[in-house]
């Protein structure tokens, strides 16, 4: 065999590593942990897997704030004639003498709640924690294209987090118009207290966090394009880069019209334009604005609102076909239908945003286009509610919280999907429309669905991220509590809706009618309450776990994608020398003549003859011509070893 190695660009050689299994490209960095102080490893990072911490515990955060927002707000709807006194020293001022929720805050707080956990949570917590986390170690890179880029798309968020955060503090208020802030109200600063500068705070703040949203989805779809190591084919990643990929795409397609949206408000609010305004009175005074449309407000702000729901949905659904393929021990369903699924629900995200206004006077025939476009996404969205119920058809499944987490997922999906039937047409849609239905759907198929996504991502991969197992007991109960919770509080909603009971009242009492929904209210919010307090068994397992939790194997859930290969730690760099090579898809489990129930992607098919399929064995036979046409082989120096080896198996 000639003693060479083959020169790839820069300065990648390309040769055969025998502890990695297979052809690589070796990078030559002198030093990947990139040694530096406290405030460039952990503050002003640009590691990738620190950036996608500081975007979980950042998120953690705004969930719990949004939560407890929430909350506050169930009490006022439960129990209307409840002496709140007790929260004055939180919510100051907005308790009255009386000891009952300000009318003006109330309102505040259902705006807050939405905007935080859609945006903050939901899209930053999601795509900022994992896309940041799993991009480079699943298709194996060493970093983001742009660590700086990187960097900046974590501190805009924590910018536009502190000037949301500010605005909660001021004298008038927060933003009080809804988180869909139409105009008007959002566009007269005189409107009412929650329209002056709390409202400017709050566009203020979405400026900054769609600029963070941008540089984070430039920075993941160039880096799945160009940075996927050697053999990671389109068709041999895991469908969690799928999902981010095309999250991105959504995002980087979607937020620039909510931007400009904002941006129009902005010249609407401040310096007299009239894109959004016309024939207006305030106080019996006719506004000089003229030739706006309300309703063009609604049109920008639901082409990003729609596509919006699948910003965080798809991550979830991504991080769920991860972990029921891993826990089921079997290939997922269907490899290629998912991502063909993944990509119909982004083409028709962006062709049904006016099934949100069929109440604006919208053309029948247009609202019949819209309502059949919608009826259509159910298509894609049944293909992976089915995919997923095969792959754990007959499964040796795993019940560790995670999967639990992802089943529930499935779950939610499923049941808010199908209330969804009923809102995408327009005749039932108008009866139900601004009722505590449509409250329940969304909480339901987007909101929790993609919170439990999210939770079975931080239970997935907690080992890798902190190199410790978080407490299984504790997961369990987490689990159980918050099934039960979601469904004991949205689940009541879509009968009180049907009945008519509208959403955004501050008080349900002044109407006759609707007295007959007390005792419901009351379980709901009583549901609400106990569902936030488990939590907090995950925020203490989370913590406690990071500093007393069990040491982490090296790949506690034997699971073939390439992020377990890396170091417990790994450093600024990810692998130690070379990047592994991939040699097949992410989902060998339970494969037939295998030794073991699970083959990582870097084993080459020339070392698994006993379970090779027929066109395999053709690429076995390819690797062992290539490993003879004079590539070096080459054995990699051993990792130095940090800790004991019997706690990295």
């Amino acid at each position: 065999m000639a003693d060479t190695t083959h020169q790839a660009s820069g300065q990648d050689v390309l040769h055969y590593d025998v502890d990695n299994h297979g052809f690589v490209h070796e990078e030559h960095h002198d030093d990947h942990e990139h040694h530096g102080n406290f405030i460039t490893n952990y503050i002003f990072s640009t590691d990738h897997k620190v950036i996608a911490k500081q975007f979980l515990f950042t998120a953690i955060f705004w969930a719990m704030i949004g939560v407890g927002m929430s909350v506050i707000f169930r009490l006022q709807l439960g129990f209307p004639d409840a002496d709140l006194s007790f929260l004055k020293p939180i919510l100051g001022k907005w308790i009255d003498a009386t000891g009952k929720l300000d009318k003006e805050f109330y309102l505040a707080l259902v705006t807050m709640h939405g905007t935080i956990m859609v945006f903050f949570v939901l899209t930053a917590g999601l795509s900022g924690t994992f896309s940041n986390y799993l991009i480079p170690l699943q298709i194996g890179a060493r970093d983001m294209a742009s660590g700086f880029m990187n960097m900046l798309s974590y501190w805009f968020f924590a910018v536009a987090g502190l000037v949301m955060f500010y605005s909660l503090f001021i004298e008038t208020g927060p933003a009080s118009g809804g988180w869909v802030i139409y105009p008007p109200l959002s566009a007269l600063p005189q409107a009412m207290p929650g329209s002056g500068l709390g409202m400017t705070l709050w566009l203020s703040s979405m400026a900054l966090f769609i600029i963070s949203t941008l540089l984070g989805g430039i920075n993941y779809i160039s880096t799945v394009i160009n940075m996927r190591t050697r053999g990671m084919s389109f068709n041999r990643m895991p469908l969690t880069i799928w999902a981010f990929f095309i999250t991105a795409i959504i995002g980087l397609l979607s937020f620039p019209v909510l931007f400009s949206a904002a941006l129009l408000l902005i010249f609407d609010r401040s310096f007299g334009t009239s894109f959004f305004l016309s024939d207006i009175y305030i106080g019996g005074e006719a506004l000089p604005n003229q030739g706006g449309s309300a309703i063009l407000f609604q049109h920008l702000f639901w082409f990003l609102g729609h596509p919006e729901v699948y910003i965080v949905l798809l991550p979830a659904l991504g991080i769920s076909s991860e972990v029921i393929a891993t826990n089921s021990r079997k290939p997922i369903f269907g490899y290629h239908a998912m991502i063909l699924s993944i990509i119909g629900i982004a083409v028709l995200s962006f062709i049904v945003w006016a099934h949100h206004m069929f109440v604006t006077g919208m053309d029948p025939f247009l609202g019949t286009i819209f309502m059949f476009l919608t009826l259509i996404i159910a298509v894609p969205s049944a293909v992976k509610a089915f995919n997923y119920i095969t792959t754990l058809w007959k499964g040796n499944l795993v019940f560790t919280p995670a999967m639990l987490f992802s089943i529930g997922l499935v779950s939610l999906f499923i049941v808010g999907g199908l209330t969804g039937i009923h809102l995408a047409s327009a005749a039932i849609d108008i009866q139900l429309h601004d009722t505590y239905f449509v409250v329940a759907h969304f909480h339901l198929v987007m909101g929790s669905a993609s919170f439990f996504g999210m939770l079975a991502g931080i239970y997935h991969w907690y080992p890798k991220m902190f190199g410790r197992m978080m407490d299984a007991k504790m997961g369990y109960f987490h689990f159980w509590a918050t099934f039960i919770g979601v469904y004991a509080i949205f689940f009541p909603m879509h009968f009180i809706g049907v009945a008519g009971f509208p959403r955004r009242y501050y008080s349900h009492t002044a109407f006759e009618p609707f007295g007959l929904f007390t005792d419901l209210n009351m379980f709901i919010s009583t549901a609400a309450i106990l569902t936030f307090l488990a939590q907090f068994v995950f925020v203490f397992n989370f913590v406690y776990s990071m500093f007393k939790g069990r040491l982490a194997p090296a790949n506690p859930w034997k699971s073939n994608t390439l992020e377990w290969t890396t170091p417990r730690f790994p450093g600024h760099g990810n692998w130690v020398g070379a990047i592994p090579q991939v040699f097949r898809w992410p989902y060998d489990y339970s494969k037939p003549g295998a030794k073991e129930d699970f083959i990582p992607q870097h084993i080459p098919y020339s070392e698994t003859p006993e379970s090779n399929l027929p066109f395999e064995e053709k690429l076995a036979t390819l690797e062992k011509e290539q490993k003879s046409e004079g590539i070096k082989v080459q054995k990699e120096p051993e990792t130095p070893k940090k800790e004991d080896d019997s706690e990295n198996v």
